[in-house]
């Protein structure tokens, strides 16, 4: 499972995840992406399985990246113990995920087997996803950013 080799400390504060994702809201590395839509922690064997299930589907043949890593630590206490007695065990590790954030990247393969092995994937994860082009994804992101972005076509009309 995924885990960070070293930490600066062991257990970590919980931390909010209100807002939307700013870095990691565009697919930079492959043609589609899954993005998740709501904020959440996602356990380490949970992206594991998505990318099982993920190169299962493309059987090898393309490239799958993994845009997400899960570097902070969550505790819990022992069953049946008293309130106090300071924090609990680190039991495993988390990504934290905001809204807007892309989970997963598929590139090399047609969009018929992209968009299915990522609807598998999503399948593994606790987040509400949805499966977008690289372009379509650009444009939507720009517009909520509010950058104005100019066609070619826009440019010949304002020079006449």
């Amino acid at each position: 499972m995924l885990m960070p080799k070293k930490t600066k400390y062991r257990k970590s504060q919980r931390g909010n995840m209100r807002g939307r994702a700013l870095r990691g809201a565009r697919i930079t590395q492959g043609e589609y992406g899954l993005i998740a839509l709501d904020p959440c922690w996602i356990k380490s064997n949970q992206i594991e399985a998505a990318r099982v299930a993920a190169t299962r589907n493309m059987k090898r043949l393309g490239k799958l990246w993994l845009d997400i890593f899960p570097d902070k630590s969550y505790t819990k206490k022992p069953l049946e113990t008293r309130m106090g007695k300071g924090k609990g065990n680190v039991e495993g590790w988390v990504a934290v995920v905001k809204a807007g954030r892309v989970l997963l990247e598929i590139g090399g393969v047609s969009e018929d087997v992209a968009k299915e092995s990522l609807r598998l994937a999503a399948y593994k994860l606790p987040v509400a996803t949805k499966i977008y082009k690289k372009a379509d994804l650009d444009k939507e992101v720009d517009a909520r950013l509010g950058l104005v972005v100019k066609t070619v076509e826009e440019d010949k009309v304002n020079e006449e």
